[in-house]
């Protein structure tokens, strides 16, 4: 899985949201806050990679539980995949 091209995250006052560009702002009203981890592994979703690499992502850079990693990447997929996101 991987982010569709159009949209680009961007850090804004301290903050980081995701935009959408080009076709992608017909279909996509708004945009999409990230805490540092949500952006973290939006980054890592730029090229295609699996939810057992994004969790291994986590573990390497934060201390965490591999459960609480896998869990929490997850929901984080989940809310990417609702919002028509990731491909």
């Amino acid at each position: 899985m991987k982010v569709k091209e159009d949209f680009l995250l961007r850090k804004v006052a301290g903050c980081y949201v995701v935009v959408p560009v080009g076709r992608a702002t017909v279909d996509f009203n708004g945009m999409l806050n990230l805490n540092e981890t949500g952006a973290f592994l939006w980054e890592k979703l730029q090229n295609d990679t699996t939810k057992e690499e994004l969790v291994a992502s986590l573990l390497k850079e934060y201390e965490i539980a591999e459960d609480i990693a896998s869990r929490d990447v997850d929901v984080y997929i989940k809310k990417l995949e609702d919002a028509g996101l990731i491909e």
